[in-house]
């Protein structure tokens, strides 16, 4: 099976004969759908290729109106109610996934693990209701009246049927839905329209029904059988029912309300309005709007002719004078939805950057500002946001724990935004020459992406300051949509061996390795049999205590010892479940046994940073605040460092607190339990921190709580307890990237090194200075500032001088035809002084030209010609 499409037979099911539905083909949009109606054409969705209108504006089709809040509970009850457990929504950044940075649908939430098998779900069945980001349609969240939007809750009921155990598939599926519109909404059964089509994502796909109602697609009822390699489908042994239904559009279809933004949003809408002065659009021409936003962008003045006809001779105006009517509130349905995105983004933590999910969140932040600055309403920026953290918080109480957080990161952000736009219009000069010297008069589509994407200039400012140097600039309709699906694809890093050059097929008939690190961490020797020697220096065992490089923490070192020779293991790696000890010097041979010993000065301060890493991790986030994730991490034995996300530099004082509660927990003693847990169980429990290490494989984790201070799933070797650390020093810090900071620390005996290399250090600068340790830092300031007035007095020398060399030098003027000529040759003098020389006669003499030379070493000549001089 391939991406080509599903046969008849996949969509066909016992309901539709039951309620005499029939398949027809649309001849517009070439889609086959199911409906009661034998006499119907069209497939009844509001496409783009217009197979329908919206028709339930002011006439919704169900028995009453419904808030979004009631659309949510009833959705989430009726299948509470019919066998399925509801479970708490996952967060909005899928932390548990390497091949994507948001969740965009809710089933999303069970890849890979559960869909491909690896562990159960958290309920069988189970319902839903789940925050969703999508940003490929972010130019489309505004001017299509809600059909997109950058964030949305998504209600989905799942069930995954396994080879022995069938939940529900096709029929039960449909059977719900048509229940739930029709029984519990009370929509007619005879407008419910089934659409077939084809569902793919996050690795996974299978034949899908759309259901239809007066033009709005409502939800989309999922099949997943089939695992997508290379556009092939592989059939999976475990089928899902993947739904989703839309809670703002069955909220929107319930009110029949002009737009999704006005069922949605409700009291916010009135109160962005109101805080912007935009006034509301006669209700006429938005409905006209609004039934034909699958065919037209009002806010661009772009879509179909055809449908651009249609509301033009409906309202009776041209389409310009739409455009200026509509604008204002397509801008204020834009900027409603993308300040409740930011207000979710940054309540999860994520720092606006130029990287991963934070450049997502820094083009939403941008992108908004932009809009707010184009209608002199930015000073309304973190008003909007707070508003949004208002009214989500009674749903989502975590925007309110996060409020101060959120407008602390919105506003470095902004100010960043700020002087990016005060240096880049120095860049853009320079561009806009460059153009202009070869003659183009347009600036290429690559260039304007790339000065967004790499300079973070927003294309409406560069047209700005491009029309006055007369160079066109030509924004895509879709430009941030172009901007944004540059980074969606982006895999987070994985970990490869830099040092084992060998497959997991090439070793998958070897036994998995008993692990002894896991099971005893201070095991120093053991016994083990070589089960296998690769490429002359990997060595095989069926167990060891060797540890292999992984999650920041550095292989153990060692040796093995057999049969009187004994050979170095300089490096360990994991490879599936095998470990493979790379050796120097004699080699063992398959089914010899050998006494494996383990460097342990080595081994045991790895430890002691691999657990201060924990307790530093810890003490950031209770200085800096929740939005603190690690960003990566790498164990030393002398020193290591910890990558944090923070949205600007840390002070020596917040160095100071972060380091203090550190070795506060050190001094606590806490017990560092380490446990293996079901990963589901793991995360109802202890939540997506776990995950600050980055995506942890398998159907259990292994986790690492060190007493109630930090709990991670991490793979390294640890202390018993946080008093084995010792000392903890932090010795520096470092920006890597934007949007992340670096602190470089030392635990144990090398933090006291550290300490006590820095006090001999100190030691010696007193004796230097010949004052007691306590008054070094005054006897140091008063050096620089002698120094300064020294170098301030060496200034005034050097102008005194030069003015007297100036008249020397002048008294053996030569004058050429008016011009007076100075050359000289001159030694011992400094480069800088020499100019001083030059510059001074120019000064006294305006009609001079001054040529100094020096030959020591290299020539150097410095001409300067007068103001009077230049003339003639």
């Amino acid at each position: 099976m391939s991406m080509r499409g599903f046969s008849k037979v996949e969509y066909y099911i016992p309901f539709f004969d039951e309620y005499e539905y029939v398949r027809k083909r649309c001849p517009r949009c070439g889609d086959f759908f199911w409906t009661q109606n034998p006499n119907q054409k069209l497939c009844g969705e509001a496409t783009a290729k217009g197979c329908a209108e919206y028709t339930f504006l002011d006439n919704p089709p169900t028995e009453r109106r419904y808030t979004y809040r009631e659309i949510r509970e009833k959705f989430l009850s009726f299948f509470e109610k019919r066998g399925h457990k509801r479970i708490r929504p996952y967060p909005i950044v899928a932390r548990w996934r390497n091949d994507l940075y948001f969740t965009n649908a809710s089933i999303i939430d069970f890849q890979p693990y559960v869909t491909e098998g690896m562990i159960p779900p958290p309920a069988n069945p189970l319902v839903i209701s789940q925050p969703c980001v999508r940003f490929l349609d972010v130019d489309n969240a505004g001017p299509t009246f809600g059909r997109h939007l950058t964030i949305f809750e998504m209600g989905g009921h799942h069930a995954f049927n396994y080879p022995d155990r069938k939940v529900y598939w096709k029929d039960e599926t449909v059977r719900f839905h048509h229940e739930f519109v029709t029984k519990e909404l009370g929509i007619k059964s005879e407008e419910v329209i089934y659409k077939e089509g084809i569902w793919s994502g996050g690795g996974n796909a299978g034949p899908d029904l759309e259901s239809i109602v007066r033009g709005l697609e409502l939800a989309t009822l999922v099949f997943m059988k089939f695992k997508v390699i290379n556009d092939d489908f592989i059939e999976l042994p475990i089928r899902t029912v993947d739904t989703g239904y839309g809670i703002e559009r069955y909220t929107w279809i319930s009110q029949g309300s002009l737009s999704c933004f006005h069922a949605v949003y409700d009291e916010v809408l009135d109160k962005v309005m109101n805080l912007t002065g935009i006034e509301n659009v006669d209700s006429k021409i938005l409905k006209e709007v609004s039934k034909l936003s699958n065919l037209i962008n009002v806010a661009k003045g772009t879509g179909s002719d055809y449908g651009w006809k249609i509301l033009t001779e409906r309202v009776g105006m041209k389409k310009e004078e739409i455009m200026n009517v509509l604008t204002p509130i397509v801008n204020v349905f834009t900027i409603t939805d993308h300040t409740k995105c930011i207000a979710f983004l940054l309540s999860e933590g994520v720092i606006p950057s130029n990287v991963k999910e934070g450049y997502i969140t820094r083009l939403m932040v941008r992108k908004t500002y932009r809009l707010l600055r184009s209608l002199s309403l930015e000073k309304y920026m973190n008003e909007l946001v707070e508003l949004q953290i208002d009214y989500w918080s009674r749903d989502f109480p975590h925007l309110d724990e996060m409020r101060e957080e959120i407008i602390e990161v919105l506003n470095a952000e902004l100010e960043k935004f700020r002087q990016t736009i005060a240096r880049g219009g120095f860049l853009l000069q320079r561009i806009i020459r460059s153009l202009k010297r070869k003659g183009i008069k347009e600036m290429p589509p690559k260039t304007l992406i790339e000065l967004y994407d790499s300079h973070g200039l927003p294309p409406e400012i560069v047209r700005e300051i491009a029309a006055e140097e007369k160079i066109v600039v030509h924004i895509p309709q879709n430009f941030y949509s172009l901007v944004a699906e540059r980074h969606m694809g982006e895999p987070r890093e994985i970990e490869r061996s830099p040092t084992i050059d060998i497959s997991e097929k090439e070793i998958s008939d070897l036994p998995e390795t008993r692990r002894l690190y896991y099971e005893d961490p201070y095991i120093r020797e053991f016994e083990a049999e070589v089960q296998r020697v690769l490429k002359g220096d990997l060595v095989v065992l069926d167990k060891t205590a060797f540890y292999p490089e992984g999650g920041g923490q550095p292989a153990d070192h060692g040796h093995l010892e057999f049969e009187d020779l004994k050979c170095k293991v300089i490096d360990v790696q994991k490879v599936g479940r095998v470990i493979l000890h790379k050796v120097d010097g004699p080699k063992p041979k398959t089914g010899c046994v050998v006494h494996g010993v383990i460097d342990w000065k080595r081994r045991s301060s790895l430890m002691r940073h691999h657990t201060a890493t924990h307790l530093i991790l810890g003490a950031a986030r209770k200085v800096l605040g929740q939005h603190v994730w690690q960003a990566g991490a790498q164990k030393g034995t002398e020193r290591s460092r910890l990558d944090i996300s923070h949205y600007k530099r840390l002070t020596l004082n917040e160095i100071h607190r972060i380091e203090m509660l550190a070795n506060e927990a050190v001094m606590r003693n806490m017990r560092v339990d380490i446990f293996w847990m079901p990963r589901e169980e793991a995360e109802q429990k202890y939540g997506f921190r776990l995950y600050q290490g980055g995506v942890v494989p398998g159907r259990e984790i292994r986790i690492v709580k060190s007493g109630e201070w930090d709990v991670e799933a991490c793979g390294g070797t640890h202390c018993k307890s946080t008093g084995e650390v010792g000392l903890i020093k932090i010795l520096h810090t470092e920006r890597v990237q934007d949007g992340v900071e670096r602190i470089i620390f030392a635990a144990g005996t090398s933090a006291l090194k550290t300490v006590q290399q820095e006090e001999s250090k100190l030691v010696s600068i007193s004796k230097i200075l010949n004052v007691p340790l306590e008054r070094v830092d005054r006897a140091v300031e008063n050096l620089v500032s002698e120094s300064k007035m020294l170098r301030q007095d060496r200034e005034k020398l050097m102008e005194t001088l030069a003015v007297f060399m100036a008249d020397k030098y002048m008294e053996n003027a030569r004058r050429i035809d008016d011009v007076n000529l100075i050359i000289r040759h001159v030694k011992d003098v400094k480069i800088d002084q020499l100019i001083k020389v030059a510059n001074e006669i120019v000064k006294l003499d305006p009609n001079s030209v001054v040529a100094l030379f020096q030959t020591e070493k290299n020539a150097r000549v410095i001409v300067m010609v007068g103001s009077e001089a230049l003339k003639k």
